[in-house]
């Protein structure tokens, strides 16, 4: 594994949610911290001299405020700003050098370097890796090396420190030995490069499971659309065979009338092998599909067969899944109409309901007890069956699908799903038939 994450690394939305909540955790405990220094110094106060105090009160009351603030200004918000994930630490790691330098002037560099206030470094190198990049994890390690090497240099630059090179001596005469010094620096080093690899590492996992997660949602979603694929090849030989079976039983008794079914047939598979490839298609070309259809029932049923279209301004260029229409309608005709001996009628509806899609199919036909056990010895309940199938795999828990019989005699289905838009733009043969789309009976 790479120590560092490439640099074009995107971090996931599930990454940066858990950063910025890392980032306010940090933050609430760089406010325990600071309080529990600030009344550590209160009590303190009368012990130490003025110029301690005072260096306590610069360093001290900044940060104060600066943690106080992000809680007032950003904390509301739903994700903090990126940048604040390394001002913070910058600032904590500054105000660390700064004490430390402060007590040096104030007091006695020996006091500030045995100050365990030094161990504060660690601490915030220790939060990078749940908290930062490795940019910046590597950038804040590298600022709390550098701070110190300079603090360091410049004490002994102007000789605010002893130095005994016995550390023993240095114990006992209050005198700093350069070889405890030269090891802080070294854990430092150590320690930033341990944070910096760590964050790397965090990078690094959650790249493989980004890359991991994604493949298996290529595999679920390719698997789904072979699953709609075959929904919607199985409706097709089911039209055909019903609309072939209807064709031949015209053959004998009236020929003519069974050619223009073929006819009719001819083009509404054209317009169907021109969607074949699309799940979703405007409203308004199912609409087209289904003119196509009620023309071919025409050829059979002709005047006891009525189908109205009540289509809500507004909706013709929204999306439902394509080959919805006419399985329904199908279903209405074969199982409602079609046992009655006198005419029938089929209403296709449909409007905005908000951010929803309401279609509504309804006949006036035998009712849900004669369709049940038209059902039962026929088999025929492909096209709800799959109609409910594909709405549940694209829209989830986003749809509803009721059927059931009606007040007044007859059936009905109700169909709900998202609102979306998309361009009515037809597919490959849809512009060879607008012609002949001109002099289908509308319904």
């Amino acid at each position: 594994m790479q120590l560092f994450a490439t640099a074009d690394f995107a971090p996931p939305p599930s990454l940066r949610l858990r950063r910025d909540r890392a980032e306010r955790i940090l933050n609430g405990l760089r406010a325990a911290v600071v309080f529990l220094l600030t009344a550590a110094a209160l009590m303190y106060a009368p012990h130490l001299s003025r110029a301690l105090n005072i260096a306590n009160i610069l360093v001290l009351a900044p940060t104060l405020a600066w943690t106080v603030a992000q809680y007032l200004i950003w904390y509301r918000r739903p994700e903090l700003p990126d940048w604040l994930s390394a001002v913070n630490p910058i600032v904590d790691v500054t105000a660390v050098t700064a004490i430390i330098g402060g007590y040096a002037v104030a007091q006695s560099g020996v006091l500030a370097l045995r100050s365990p206030i030094f161990l504060m470094y660690f601490v915030v190198l220790a939060g990078r890796p749940v908290a930062s990049s490795v940019r910046k994890a590597a950038l804040i390690s590298a600022l709390a090396f550098f701070e110190y090497a300079v603090l360091l240099a410049w004490l002994w630059g102007t000789d605010r420190i002893p130095v005994s090179v016995n550390p023993i001596d240095a114990v006992q005469l209050a005198r700093i030995t350069p070889l405890d010094e030269a090891a802080k620096l070294v854990l430092l080093a150590v320690f930033g490069i341990v944070s910096t690899y760590a964050t790397s590492w965090v990078e690094h996992l959650v790249r493989e499971a980004s890359k991991e997660s994604a493949e298996r949602q290529r595999v679920v979603t390719r698997l789904v659309q072979s699953e709609l694929d075959t929904l919607k090849l199985q409706l097709n030989p089911h039209f055909l065979f019903n609309a072939l079976n209807s064709a031949m039983a015209l053959i004998a008794t009236d020929p003519p009338a069974a050619e223009r079914m073929v006819s009719e047939l001819s083009d509404f598979l054209r317009l169907v092998l021109s969607t074949s490839s699309e799940q979703e298609v405007p409203l308004e070309r199912e609409l087209g599909l289904l003119d196509r259809y009620v023309a071919i029932q025409r050829v059979r049923f002709q005047d006891r067969l009525t189908v109205s279209c009540n289509i809500e301004d507004g909706v013709r260029g929204a999306l439902v899944p394509s080959l919805l229409l006419q399985p329904l309608v199908e279903n209405a005709i074969r199982h409602g109409i079609s046992p009655r001996a006198g005419a029938g009628y089929v209403q296709v509806s449909a409007r905005r309901l908000g951010d929803k899609l309401s279609i509504t199919i309804l006949d006036d036909g035998v009712g849900v007890r004669a369709r049940r056990s038209r059902e039962r010895s026929r088999g025929t309940g492909l096209g709800l069956t799959n109609t409910t199938t594909r709405l549940i795999h694209l829209y989830g828990d986003s749809h509803e699908f009721e059927s059931g019989p009606r007040d007044e005699g007859g059936y009905a289905v109700k169909i709900t799903i998202p609102f979306k838009l998309g361009r009515v733009n037809p597919g490959r043969s849809v512009g060879e038939l607008n012609e002949t789309l001109a002099t289908v009976v509308k319904s």
